[in-house]
């Protein structure tokens, strides 16, 4: 797989993932173009919002604990890495990324915020992107892989 352009180890979607941070905690929440949000869905907005929020913070650091000495930031495997399918990895194929996508959509409806809502696809699209990557990397590295990616969804538990 050539990955030249990427940096040896994918480090370039590390880049782009914090860019993609930073425009979701710091970015623009509105704009003039968009209307803002009516009662009664600033109300539902929040409290959906804070339910999502600690929905993924759970699903993410469950995640990282599942993960443990495997857990690293790029999409290639560590070296002496073992596939983990417990823990969360029984529901979601990237819990890690499922959370943060569900913390991303959270903070839009927390801040009553179309822009942060967008923010949250675009982070959306990027993991779906970088785990594609990630997973081709996982099949080369564990011949099981292919069976666990037919068992378990990718980035929605149970729906994808």
């Amino acid at each position: 797989m050539d990955v030249n352009w990427k940096g040896s180890r994918g480090e370039w979607y590390l880049v782009v993932q914090a860019m993609l941070f930073v425009l979701l905690l710091f970015g623009p929440d509105s704009c003039q173009w968009l209307d803002e949000w009516q009662s009664p869905f600033t109300w539902i907005g929040s409290w959906a919002g804070g339910f999502l929020l600690c929905m993924g913070a759970l699903l993410a650091g469950f995640g990282t604990l599942n993960l443990g000495r495997n857990l690293t930031p790029l999409p290639f495997p560590k070296e002496h890495a073992q596939l983990v399918s417990t823990g969360a990895y029984r529901f979601v194929r990237h819990p890690i990324y499922s959370g943060i996508i569900a913390m991303a959509y959270g903070w839009g409806l927390w801040r009553n915020s179309w822009l942060i809502t967008g923010y949250a696809l675009l982070l959306f699209i990027f993991f779906d992107i970088k785990s594609r990557f990630e997973e081709c990397l996982l099949g080369e590295k564990f011949p099981e892989y292919a069976a666990y990616q037919k068992r378990v969804r990718k980035l929605i538990p149970f729906l994808y």
